[in-house]
Protein backbone atom coordinates (compact mmCIF):
# COMPACT_ATOMS: atom_id res chain seq x y z
CA UNK A 1 0.00 0.00 0.00
CA UNK A 2 3.38 2.44 -0.14
CA UNK A 3 2.55 3.35 -3.48
CA UNK A 4 -0.51 4.75 -2.55
CA UNK A 5 -0.95 8.66 -4.31
CA UNK A 6 -1.72 11.10 -1.48
CA UNK A 7 -4.05 12.64 -4.10
CA UNK A 8 -6.11 11.53 -7.18
CA UNK A 9 -6.52 13.91 -10.42
CA UNK A 10 -9.92 13.32 -11.87
CA UNK A 11 -10.63 14.08 -15.62
CA UNK A 12 -14.52 14.45 -16.13
CA UNK A 13 -15.71 12.66 -19.33
CA UNK A 14 -18.84 12.64 -18.91
CA UNK A 15 -20.30 15.34 -21.12
CA UNK A 16 -18.23 13.62 -24.25
CA UNK A 17 -18.41 9.83 -23.79
CA UNK A 18 -21.85 10.13 -22.22
CA UNK A 19 -24.18 12.08 -25.07
CA UNK A 20 -22.06 10.75 -28.03
CA UNK A 21 -23.44 7.26 -27.49
CA UNK A 22 -27.42 8.28 -26.39
CA UNK A 23 -29.47 6.63 -29.02
CA UNK A 24 -31.84 9.57 -29.03
CA UNK A 25 -31.08 13.49 -29.40
CA UNK A 26 -29.80 15.44 -26.09
CA UNK A 27 -30.71 19.22 -25.96
CA UNK A 28 -27.89 21.79 -25.90
CA UNK A 29 -29.30 23.28 -22.83
CA UNK A 30 -29.15 19.80 -21.03
CA UNK A 31 -25.63 19.54 -22.39
CA UNK A 32 -24.64 22.72 -21.32
CA UNK A 33 -26.61 22.09 -17.95
CA UNK A 34 -24.65 19.00 -17.01
CA UNK A 35 -21.38 20.75 -17.71
CA UNK A 36 -22.25 23.69 -15.35
CA UNK A 37 -23.15 21.29 -12.54
CA UNK A 38 -20.02 19.24 -12.62
CA UNK A 39 -18.20 22.78 -12.52
CA UNK A 40 -19.68 23.23 -9.11
CA UNK A 41 -18.43 20.26 -7.72
CA UNK A 42 -14.88 20.39 -7.51
CA UNK A 43 -13.60 18.52 -10.44
CA UNK A 44 -10.99 20.47 -12.03
CA UNK A 45 -10.91 18.31 -15.36
CA UNK A 46 -13.88 18.52 -17.94
CA UNK A 47 -13.96 16.75 -21.31
CA UNK A 48 -17.14 18.70 -22.88
CA UNK A 49 -17.60 17.95 -26.34
CA UNK A 50 -16.29 15.54 -30.04
CA UNK A 51 -15.05 17.94 -32.25
CA UNK A 52 -15.70 14.90 -34.51
CA UNK A 53 -18.05 13.72 -38.09
CA UNK A 54 -21.92 15.11 -37.33
CA UNK A 55 -22.64 12.27 -39.68
CA UNK A 56 -20.38 9.63 -37.68
CA UNK A 57 -21.19 10.81 -34.03
CA UNK A 58 -24.32 12.86 -34.58
CA UNK A 59 -24.85 13.06 -30.93
CA UNK A 60 -21.98 15.89 -31.51
CA UNK A 61 -23.63 17.91 -34.16
CA UNK A 62 -23.87 20.93 -31.73
CA UNK A 63 -20.37 20.51 -30.62
CA UNK A 64 -19.68 24.58 -31.03
CA UNK A 65 -23.60 25.98 -29.24
CA UNK A 66 -22.21 23.68 -26.48
CA UNK A 67 -18.74 24.84 -25.76
CA UNK A 68 -20.27 28.80 -26.33
CA UNK A 69 -22.91 28.11 -24.28
CA UNK A 70 -21.23 26.87 -20.70
CA UNK A 71 -20.38 29.39 -17.82
CA UNK A 72 -16.51 28.65 -17.42
CA UNK A 73 -15.39 28.59 -13.59
CA UNK A 74 -12.05 29.42 -12.34
CA UNK A 75 -9.66 26.86 -11.46
CA UNK A 76 -11.62 24.16 -13.56
CA UNK A 77 -9.91 23.12 -17.19
CA UNK A 78 -12.61 22.24 -20.17
CA UNK A 79 -10.82 20.21 -22.89
CA UNK A 80 -12.49 18.66 -25.94
CA UNK A 81 -11.75 15.78 -28.57
CA UNK A 82 -10.95 16.04 -32.02
CA UNK A 83 -8.94 13.17 -34.42
CA UNK A 84 -8.15 15.58 -37.52
CA UNK A 85 -7.20 18.45 -38.80
CA UNK A 86 -11.04 19.60 -39.16
CA UNK A 87 -11.60 19.04 -35.66
CA UNK A 88 -8.29 21.02 -34.14
CA UNK A 89 -9.67 23.80 -36.51
CA UNK A 90 -13.01 23.67 -34.56
CA UNK A 91 -11.03 23.85 -31.30
CA UNK A 92 -8.97 26.49 -31.94
CA UNK A 93 -11.53 28.98 -32.74
CA UNK A 94 -12.36 28.23 -28.46
CA UNK A 95 -9.09 29.01 -27.13
CA UNK A 96 -10.22 31.48 -25.08
CA UNK A 97 -12.72 28.85 -23.14
CA UNK A 98 -10.93 25.73 -23.96
CA UNK A 99 -7.46 23.91 -23.10
CA UNK A 100 -6.35 23.31 -26.41
CA UNK A 101 -3.43 20.82 -26.22
CA UNK A 102 -2.32 17.84 -28.12
CA UNK A 103 -1.92 14.20 -27.82
CA UNK A 104 -1.18 11.37 -29.88
CA UNK A 105 -3.49 8.90 -30.10
CA UNK A 106 -3.33 5.37 -30.73
CA UNK A 107 -3.99 2.00 -30.23
CA UNK A 108 -3.09 -1.53 -29.34
CA UNK A 109 -5.26 -3.20 -31.48
CA UNK A 110 -4.77 -2.77 -35.69
CA UNK A 111 -8.10 -4.13 -36.07
CA UNK A 112 -9.82 -1.26 -33.52
CA UNK A 113 -8.12 1.27 -35.11
CA UNK A 114 -9.07 0.34 -38.62
CA UNK A 115 -12.65 0.03 -36.77
CA UNK A 116 -12.71 3.54 -34.84
CA UNK A 117 -10.25 5.50 -37.19
CA UNK A 118 -10.44 3.53 -40.48
CA UNK A 119 -6.71 3.17 -40.52
CA UNK A 120 -3.91 0.53 -39.95
CA UNK A 121 -1.18 0.81 -38.02
CA UNK A 122 1.23 2.46 -40.35
CA UNK A 123 -1.81 4.55 -41.48
CA UNK A 124 -2.55 5.56 -37.71
CA UNK A 125 1.08 6.86 -37.53
CA UNK A 126 1.24 8.70 -40.63
CA UNK A 127 -1.68 10.43 -39.43
CA UNK A 128 -0.23 11.19 -36.03
CA UNK A 129 2.69 12.33 -37.62
CA UNK A 130 0.52 15.15 -39.26
CA UNK A 131 -1.25 16.14 -36.86
CA UNK A 132 1.31 16.93 -34.50
CA UNK A 133 2.69 18.68 -37.14
CA UNK A 134 -0.33 20.43 -37.32
CA UNK A 135 -0.50 21.09 -33.95
CA UNK A 136 2.79 22.09 -33.20
CA UNK A 137 2.06 25.03 -36.40
CA UNK A 138 -0.97 26.30 -34.20
CA UNK A 139 1.03 26.74 -31.60
CA UNK A 140 -0.67 23.95 -29.39
CA UNK A 141 1.43 21.71 -27.18
CA UNK A 142 1.48 17.96 -27.45
CA UNK A 143 2.81 16.24 -24.44
CA UNK A 144 0.82 13.03 -23.90
CA UNK A 145 0.49 9.76 -25.75
CA UNK A 146 -3.00 7.86 -25.51
CA UNK A 147 -3.21 4.33 -26.18
CA UNK A 148 -6.40 3.01 -27.10
CA UNK A 149 -7.63 -0.69 -26.35
CA UNK A 150 -4.71 -1.52 -24.10
CA UNK A 151 -5.68 -4.52 -22.17
CA UNK A 152 -8.15 -6.21 -24.99
CA UNK A 153 -10.52 -5.98 -28.07
CA UNK A 154 -13.70 -7.25 -29.23
CA UNK A 155 -11.86 -7.76 -32.85
CA UNK A 156 -8.54 -8.74 -31.57
CA UNK A 157 -8.93 -10.21 -28.55
CA UNK A 158 -6.38 -10.59 -25.87
CA UNK A 159 -3.74 -7.48 -26.37
CA UNK A 160 -0.10 -9.18 -25.39
CA UNK A 161 1.62 -6.68 -23.18
CA UNK A 162 4.64 -6.41 -25.73
CA UNK A 163 2.25 -5.07 -27.99
CA UNK A 164 1.30 -2.23 -25.58
CA UNK A 165 4.96 -0.95 -25.17
CA UNK A 166 5.50 -1.35 -29.19
CA UNK A 167 2.26 1.20 -29.66
CA UNK A 168 3.63 3.66 -26.66
CA UNK A 169 6.80 3.58 -28.50
CA UNK A 170 5.70 3.98 -31.31
CA UNK A 171 4.09 7.12 -29.98
CA UNK A 172 7.36 8.16 -28.66
CA UNK A 173 8.89 8.17 -31.78
CA UNK A 174 6.39 10.56 -33.35
CA UNK A 175 7.50 12.80 -30.38
CA UNK A 176 10.73 12.62 -30.66
CA UNK A 177 10.68 13.12 -34.56
CA UNK A 178 8.80 16.26 -33.85
CA UNK A 179 11.15 17.64 -31.37
CA UNK A 180 8.46 17.43 -28.60
CA UNK A 181 9.16 15.88 -25.25
CA UNK A 182 5.86 13.12 -24.06
CA UNK A 183 5.06 13.63 -20.25
CA UNK A 184 1.77 12.08 -19.69
CA UNK A 185 0.72 8.54 -21.15
CA UNK A 186 -3.07 7.32 -20.68
CA UNK A 187 -3.87 3.50 -21.42
CA UNK A 188 -7.10 2.92 -22.22
CA UNK A 189 -9.51 -0.10 -21.18
CA UNK A 190 -12.11 0.85 -24.16
CA UNK A 191 -13.75 -2.22 -24.23
CA UNK A 192 -13.70 -3.54 -20.93
CA UNK A 193 -11.48 -6.28 -21.31
CA UNK A 194 -9.34 -5.35 -18.16
CA UNK A 195 -8.70 -7.11 -14.95
CA UNK A 196 -6.39 -5.92 -11.80
CA UNK A 197 -4.11 -8.29 -12.98
CA UNK A 198 -3.96 -7.11 -16.81
CA UNK A 199 -3.64 -3.49 -15.17
CA UNK A 200 -0.94 -4.71 -12.58
CA UNK A 201 0.67 -6.70 -15.34
CA UNK A 202 1.17 -3.61 -18.24
CA UNK A 203 1.42 -0.74 -15.66
CA UNK A 204 4.30 -2.48 -14.52
CA UNK A 205 5.76 -3.22 -17.79
CA UNK A 206 5.13 0.44 -18.62
CA UNK A 207 6.18 1.80 -15.29
CA UNK A 208 9.66 -0.17 -15.73
CA UNK A 209 10.54 0.92 -18.98
CA UNK A 210 9.52 4.80 -18.79
CA UNK A 211 9.10 5.70 -15.48
CA UNK A 212 9.21 9.31 -16.47
CA UNK A 213 5.54 8.95 -17.88
CA UNK A 214 2.34 10.20 -15.76
CA UNK A 215 0.34 7.47 -16.25
CA UNK A 216 -3.69 8.07 -16.68
CA UNK A 217 -6.10 5.07 -16.65
CA UNK A 218 -9.05 5.17 -18.51
CA UNK A 219 -10.83 2.18 -17.78
CA UNK A 220 -14.22 1.54 -19.00
CA UNK A 221 -16.95 -1.04 -16.54
CA UNK A 222 -17.75 -3.47 -18.83
CA UNK A 223 -17.90 -6.44 -16.82
CA UNK A 224 -17.93 -4.75 -13.57
CA UNK A 225 -14.93 -4.46 -12.73
CA UNK A 226 -13.85 -1.26 -13.51
CA UNK A 227 -13.30 -0.05 -9.64
CA UNK A 228 -11.65 -3.16 -8.68
CA UNK A 229 -9.38 -2.05 -12.25
CA UNK A 230 -9.58 1.40 -10.44
CA UNK A 231 -8.30 0.01 -7.01
CA UNK A 232 -5.43 -1.73 -8.83
CA UNK A 233 -3.99 1.36 -10.31
CA UNK A 234 -3.68 3.03 -7.34
CA UNK A 235 -1.97 0.63 -5.08
CA UNK A 236 0.36 0.91 -7.79
CA UNK A 237 0.33 4.76 -7.65
CA UNK A 238 -1.59 5.80 -10.37
CA UNK A 239 -3.01 9.17 -10.04
CA UNK A 240 -4.54 10.11 -12.57
CA UNK A 241 -8.38 8.56 -13.91
CA UNK A 242 -10.40 9.52 -16.46
CA UNK A 243 -14.06 8.82 -15.26
CA UNK A 244 -17.62 9.71 -16.23
CA UNK A 245 -20.74 10.64 -14.17
CA UNK A 246 -22.98 8.26 -13.16
CA UNK A 247 -20.94 5.86 -15.54
CA UNK A 248 -22.31 7.73 -18.73
CA UNK A 249 -21.12 6.62 -21.99
CA UNK A 250 -19.43 4.06 -24.06
CA UNK A 251 -17.61 3.54 -27.29
CA UNK A 252 -19.86 3.85 -30.68
CA UNK A 253 -17.24 1.50 -32.36
CA UNK A 254 -16.85 -1.17 -30.08
CA UNK A 255 -19.01 -3.35 -31.37
CA UNK A 256 -20.65 -3.82 -28.07
CA UNK A 257 -24.35 -2.41 -28.06
CA UNK A 258 -25.37 -1.53 -24.47
CA UNK A 259 -22.44 -1.94 -22.58
CA UNK A 260 -21.56 0.56 -19.68
CA UNK A 261 -18.95 3.37 -20.34
CA UNK A 262 -15.94 4.71 -17.98
CA UNK A 263 -15.99 4.14 -14.48
CA UNK A 264 -18.35 6.53 -12.39
CA UNK A 265 -16.94 9.36 -11.09
CA UNK A 266 -18.58 9.00 -7.68
CA UNK A 267 -17.24 5.76 -7.46
CA UNK A 268 -13.99 6.62 -7.85
CA UNK A 269 -14.35 9.57 -5.33
CA UNK A 270 -15.77 7.21 -3.04
CA UNK A 271 -13.40 4.65 -3.40
CA UNK A 272 -10.50 6.89 -2.49
CA UNK A 273 -12.09 8.70 0.32
CA UNK A 274 -12.55 5.76 1.88
CA UNK A 275 -8.68 4.66 1.24
CA UNK A 276 -7.72 8.50 2.10
CA UNK A 277 -6.96 9.92 -0.78
CA UNK A 278 -7.86 13.29 -1.41
CA UNK A 279 -9.66 14.34 -4.62
CA UNK A 280 -10.92 17.74 -4.11
CA UNK A 281 -14.69 16.54 -4.96
CA UNK A 282 -18.01 16.88 -2.95
CA UNK A 283 -19.18 13.51 -3.09
CA UNK A 284 -22.59 14.29 -2.31
CA UNK A 285 -22.99 17.47 -4.70
CA UNK A 286 -21.47 15.05 -7.12
CA UNK A 287 -24.02 12.29 -6.98
CA UNK A 288 -26.99 14.90 -6.96
CA UNK A 289 -25.19 15.53 -10.74
CA UNK A 290 -25.46 12.40 -11.33
CA UNK A 291 -28.91 11.86 -10.97
CA UNK A 292 -29.30 15.32 -13.00
CA UNK A 293 -27.76 13.15 -15.54
CA UNK A 294 -30.21 10.62 -15.45
CA UNK A 295 -32.85 13.00 -15.61
CA UNK A 296 -31.49 14.58 -18.69
CA UNK A 297 -30.97 11.30 -20.93
CA UNK A 298 -34.35 9.70 -19.44
CA UNK A 299 -32.69 6.14 -18.25
CA UNK A 300 -30.90 4.44 -15.03
CA UNK A 301 -27.14 5.01 -15.18
CA UNK A 302 -25.26 2.07 -13.86
CA UNK A 303 -23.40 3.77 -11.06
CA UNK A 304 -24.18 1.97 -7.91
CA UNK A 305 -23.24 5.45 -6.02
CA UNK A 306 -26.13 6.59 -7.29
CA UNK A 307 -28.59 4.25 -5.63
CA UNK A 308 -26.45 4.04 -2.48
CA UNK A 309 -25.46 7.23 -1.96
CA UNK A 310 -22.31 8.83 0.41
CA UNK A 311 -21.69 6.92 3.65
CA UNK A 312 -21.55 10.44 5.65
CA UNK A 313 -24.77 10.65 6.30
CA UNK A 314 -25.17 7.03 7.42
CA UNK A 315 -21.56 8.42 9.70
CA UNK A 316 -23.64 11.02 10.58
CA UNK A 317 -26.56 9.04 12.27
CA UNK A 318 -24.69 6.14 13.79
CA UNK A 319 -22.78 8.78 15.93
Amino acid sequence: MSDLPSRVDINEEGPREGFQIEPGPVATADKIALIDALSATGIRHIQVCSFVSPKLVPGWADAEAVVAGFAPRAGVDYTALWFNAKGLERALAFRDRLQVTGSIALAASELFSQKNLNRDRQGNIEAMRKQTEAHLAAGVPVTRIGVMAAFGCNFAGDIPVARVLETVHDGLGIAAEAGVTITDLGLADTMGWATPDRIERVVGAVRSRWPELRLTLHLHDTRGLGIANAHAGLRMGVASFDTTVGGLGGCPFAAHKGAPGNIATEELVLLCEEMGIATGVDLDALIDVGHLAERIVGHPLPSAALRGGSLTGFRNRAA
